[in-house]
């Protein structure tokens, strides 16, 4: 059975994303039995449908959009576009850039995530070559509702974070097929702000994008999210949460369960970060250092990142 992951990132880990592809290709050796890359996932910023995470008001042209998605298929991988914001409204639909994505994107491959029942509706409506996921937003925990919504004309159902390892509650799930798990998500159990924060998230996108059309002096300041529970969480912390899901877990339990599909979170992510936690979930054990010298020496090497050398001195 295939090991399906989505990784997080159209914009600022796209170059990381391919180098990762071209090592699977390269380096087959490296990697897990049976990993997959079944999609990869997130906006280009800023959109007003985003959801989920912030990414600060970045903005990409139409070229960069259709470079990206072209790239991504070729390789026979759906870009799926995070379009959880919640607090969406009619009028939000006509919106000019997130159509463009969408169109730049309709060609029978590609997916998308929605919350909002307003905005699926459009999208069934107008893009119905698209495959729709329901969110992880959505919180549901209780199992019959769970299995309701897999009954549903979804792709896909992301599970609520907390339901992970709760194994005598995912055996009750019909359609095992169908569910994908957010293996490393960096919020604590239970967190009791994660609706909240998503709500928050659609406001800061607002303020963006009228910001976009307002002269300096008189544009609003973005607010800022603060989380007492920790920001900037890296693999070393969550996977000590009882939610976390160990690459072992995956291949010798949720795997053999039935279950076949693992979203990693970290679309706003350090990219050293994600390095680390692509060897953690995909090398073999015995190739990680290996994978992530490879990786982060090719971010170098293609200038996604720089190390600078010291500067010329002069003695005495």
């Amino acid at each position: 059975m295939s090991v399906r992951f989505h990784l997080p990132g159209l914009r600022y880990n796209f170059p990381l994303n391919m180098l990762l592809i071209r090592l699977m290709e390269s380096s087959p050796h490296f990697f897990r039995e049976g990993l997959e890359i079944a999609s990869m996932f997130g906006e280009f910023p800023t959109s007003k449908w985003n959801g989920g995470r912030y990414a600060g008001g970045d903005q990409c042209n139409a070229e960069f959009i259709t470079n990206v998605i072209r790239a991504i298929n070729a390789e026979g991988i759906p870009v799926r576009y995070t379009y959880t914001n919640p607090l969406l409204t009619e009028a939000d639909l006509a919106d000019p850039y997130c159509n463009f994505c969408m169109k730049a994107a309709d060609n029978g491959m590609n997916e998308v995530i929605v919350v909002s029942p307003l905005l699926e509706e459009y999208i069934r409506k107008n893009y119905p070559n698209f495959k729709i996921t329901s969110s992880t937003c959505k919180e549901i925990k209780n199992m019959d509702a769970l299995n309701e919504e897999l009954a549903k004309d979804y792709n896909l159902v992301v599970l609520d974070y907390n339901l992970n390892n709760q194994f005598e509650l995912l055996s009750q799930i019909k359609e095992k097929e169908k569910c994908e798990f957010l293996v490393n998500s960096c919020c604590i159990p239970n967190c009791p702000r994660r609706g909240e924060h998503y709500r928050f998230i659609a406001k800061q996108e607002e303020v963006l994008l009228k910001n976009r059309k307002l002269p300096a002096g008189k544009q609003m300041e973005v607010p800022h999210w603060y989380c007492e529970w920790g920001e900037n969480t890296s693999i070393y912390i969550s996977k000590n949460y009882v939610t976390h899901i160990s690459p072992e877990a995956i291949w010798e339990t949720y795997v053999p369960m039935g279950f076949q599909n693992f979203k990693l979170e970290g679309r706003t992510a350090n990219l050293f970060l994600l390095v680390d936690t692509y060897a953690y979930y995909f090398a073999k054990p015995e190739y990680r250092d290996e994978m992530r010298l490879v990786l982060t020496a090719n971010l170098e090497a293609n200038n996604v990142i720089t190390v600078n050398k010291p500067r010329r001195g002069v003695w005495p």
